[in-house]
């Protein structure tokens, strides 16, 4: 991938990130100085040491070096926000979620339409489970697609969260056949985030999740100190009067989404699943599989997975789901797909509070380990 996308940098990010023009070899060194001097002084001097001042002088020749209207004004004006989490019930457990923009409240819809069926009674790799969950992920994207964006515009989260919506979408599950893929609105295929999740001695857990999008972002880095820009702005459409329409001011929605599980009100399991779109449905499916199956936590992330891609309309199947399930998939109107690529990549850390124990799982499809120290 990062060979791939040497072309479509900048000369400076070209010069920052490649060696000679060409990706970094295994075992090759890259150095980024300028980096480590930006790190210094925002631990030197805060947030302002990144937003004003050389670092974003840096920064702004960047963008208006491609025709960008940037200001350090617009740069000064930066704010983070706190925010509360959402969360929504799954069989006696709790979903928390990431609030929009990000998808969060997807991943609750879903895993309430999921609800509405008796998902232990199936096979967990089995047709009737997979046709379910696919169907139901057409419904809770077609909402995301629908109603979700910056937070200062959106006006139907609580329609999404409501145990009415997820039972009313249910009813409209054909258990012999597949509907429509729902219409794409924004967003691109990316397989670049990462995810940590940490728990401490004391109980207090971490899930955080992390993409500027695309391989290298956009492609544009700052001259002085390699800055990548992100090209999240693929996350808008432009759709006049929705509420995820592009404009100045606005976050995009995006597919980045932290998550924990609570249970009786107490947080015992913080988790993610990477994967661009596939998040809000690989939230639900590592859950189910938990719940649903009594799997423990590695085998509920290593378990195969089948994900109703809302871009392309193919229902991916990983290869561990077995054949005939495919074929009879297909016959019910999926156009399935196995994917050369493995689904997402899931990291979770269960926090088993009666025997005091830690227990970490990391998916053997990407990157990581689960490590206790």
């Amino acid at each position: 991938d990062i060979a791939d996308h040497g072309p479509a940098m900048t000369d400076d990010a070209r010069r920052h990130y490649l060696s000679d023009g060409r990706a970094f070899g295994f075992g090759e060194r890259l150095s980024l100085p300028g980096q480590v001097e930006v790190l210094r002084r925002i631990a030197r001097d805060g947030r302002n040491a990144f937003y004003s001042g050389e670092v974003a002088e840096d920064m702004l020749a960047a963008l208006e070096a491609i025709g960008g209207r940037h200001s350090e004004t617009d740069f000064a004006a930066t704010e983070a926000t706190w925010a509360s989490p959402l969360s929504g019930p799954y069989r006696g457990h709790d979903l928390i979620e990431h609030p929009p923009n990000g998808q969060g409240a997807t991943a609750i819809l879903l895993a309430g339409i999921l609800a509405q069926f008796d998902i232990a009674s199936m096979d967990p790799n089995g047709l009737e489970r997979l046709h379910l969950q696919a169907e139901a992920t057409k419904l809770a994207y077609d909402a995301r697609n629908r109603f979700l964006a910056d937070p200062d515009h959106v006006s139907r989260v609580d329609h999404m969260l409501n145990a009415e919506t997820a039972t009313r979408l249910s009813g409209l599950i054909d258990p012999r056949r597949a509907m429509a893929s729902p219409e794409p609105l924004s967003e691109a295929v990316h397989k670049d985030t990462i995810l940590i999740t940490v728990v401490d001695r004391d109980g207090m857990a971490v899930s955080l999740i992390y993409s500027i999008f695309a391989t290298y972002g956009s492609g544009v880095a700052s001259p002085k100190f390699g800055i990548l820009f992100h090209n999240r702005g693929s996350g808008f459409n432009l759709i006049p009067g929705h509420p995820n329409e592009a404009g100045p001011g606005k976050r995009p929605m995006h597919t980045i989404i932290p998550a924990m599980r609570a249970s009786a009100g107490t947080i015992d399991m913080a988790f993610g699943v990477m994967g661009g779109q596939y998040q809000a449905t690989g939230h639900a499916h590592v859950m189910s599989n938990m719940i649903d199956f009594g799997m423990d936590v590695q085998e509920a992330v290593d378990a195969p997975r089948a994900f109703a891609d809302p871009i392309s309309g193919a229902l991916k199947v990983e290869r561990g789901v077995p054949e005939a399930v495919r074929s009879a998939l297909a016959e019910m109107g999926h156009d399935v797909v196995v994917p050369d690529q493995p689904i997402g990549g899931a990291q979770s850390i269960l926090i088993d509070h009666a025997r005091g124990t830690l227990i970490g799982a990391s998916d053997p499809r990407k990157d990581g380990l689960a490590i206790g120290f």
